[in-house]
């Protein structure tokens, strides 16, 4: 018999669950993913290669390199505009993340029928790509394979080492920066990395906007609270530091548990969460990169609470870390986003603006949009255009 803690936990667990949750229906692709650029796999320890996407410098000569890192559930195919504004003078590479784009089995197989001749195939198993990600270790071997491997294309161009910049969006920008800080000081890439910028990384958890957000947000902040201060205290007066530690060892174990037991075979086909519809009115003010979003079969749909656990976890890990980032960045977040919120980014600016002269930050005040480099125009364009102008500023100190 469960005890009653257990129970009213449960409880809110369902509750929560019904009021982040979209919608449940199949999903299908009915065209071949939106591919840009060349293509060159890399061999990796799973079955399949992972595929880099590569664009040449419109220009006679490359001044630097630059690497896309997309954002959870989304794919690089959906980069292709980005991808070639910045190709008008830089060398561009990206990749599909671990469980994404063609890096899911899933959406890779329905990729090859389609191309085949299939008018159409169902992906709504592509979230079972997710079982290993108890964290966000995946998609930093991703990564990693990625970057060694942009490299050395980025050499190829002219048989220079030329200067690398990272771009990378929301979680793109949490897995980016988590490995950095684990490799940041190893000689080739300190070298080589010029600069990281950061579009409404995630470093904080969503804060669900209007009524939702009523009962969600505290769920959601004890959670985060408990996850924050699970055997790791604080500085803080001994009563408050004991009932910290009194609650999250009661909380962490067993909403890990229940996170864990609902991904579990058989329970995961209802207990995945789909992602929330007011999210896509919160990723653009572009009604018609709306209607792409959500007619779009190659976004990953549904999210194992294991994975979204886990992405909790090392948001708090990361947080606790992050005053050691030394890397130059350019920051860029909105000031109303509910999805990676700007506490985590103001956060993050405080504890490491002052490690580099290099280091920039630009709030978009009053926006709530998350996905800034598919906003409408002109504001798209503005700011594409002040990545540039910081991609410069690092140059000419190269130089």
């Amino acid at each position: 018999m469960f005890h009653k803690d257990h129970l009213i936990v449960g409880m809110v667990f369902f509750l929560l669950l019904i009021m982040l949750s979209g919608c449940v229906h199949r999903p299908y692709v009915t065209a071949s993913y939106p591919r840009w650029g060349n293509e060159i796999a890399i061999e990796q320890s799973v079955e399949e290669p992972l595929i880099l996407r590569t664009l040449p410098a419109q220009s006679s000569q490359a001044s630097a390199c630059v690497l896309l890192v997309h954002g959870m559930n989304e794919h690089i195919g959906r980069y292709g505009e980005v991808a070639r504004y910045f190709s008008q003078r830089y060398f561009v590479a990206g990749f599909d993340h671990y469980a994404h784009g063609l890096s899911n089995p899933v959406l890779r197989r329905a990729d090859q029928a389609l191309t085949e001749g299939v008018d159409r195939t169902d992906v709504s198993d592509a979230y079972l790509a997710q079982p290993a990600l108890y964290d966000l270790e995946p998609l930093r071997q991703t990564l990693g394979l990625a970057v060694q491997a942009f490299m050395a294309q980025c050499d190829a161009q002219d048989h220079s080492q030329r200067p690398v910049f990272i771009v990378a969006h929301s979680l793109g920008g949490l897995v980016t920066a988590s490995y950095l800080l684990r490799h940041q000081n190893e000689s080739d890439l300190r070298k080589r990395l010029r600069g990281v910028v950061f579009l409404a990384p995630a470093f904080a958890v969503s804060e669900p906007p209007g009524w939702r957000g009523w009962v969600a947000n505290p769920l959601i902040k004890l959670s985060f609270h408990a996850e924050t201060h699970f055997l790791h205290p604080q500085r803080e007066p001994l009563p408050l530091l004991l009932f910290n530690q009194l609650l999250s060892l009661v909380t962490v174990p067993v909403l890990d548990g229940l996170f864990e037991v609902f991904s579990w075979p058989g329970l995961r086909n209802f207990a995945s969460p789909t992602s929330p519809v007011w999210v896509t009115d919160y990723l653009t003010d572009s009604e018609e990169e709306k209607a792409r979003l959500r007619a779009d079969g190659w976004i990953v749909r549904r999210s194992l609470l294991r994975y979204v656990k886990g992405i909790e976890a090392e948001v708090v890990h990361f947080r606790r870390h992050m005053a050691d980032f030394s890397i130059p960045y350019y920051l860029i977040y909105s000031e109303m986003d509910p999805i990676t919120p700007a506490w985590g980014d103001e956060d993050f600016a405080r504890v490491t603006l002052q490690h580099n002269p290099a280091n920039e930050v630009l709030k978009l005040p009053g926006l709530p949009y998350h996905q800034h480099l598919f906003m409408q125009e002109p504001v798209r364009t503005e700011l594409l255009q002040k990545i540039e102008k910081w991609l410069d500023r690092r140059l000419r100190v190269v130089q």
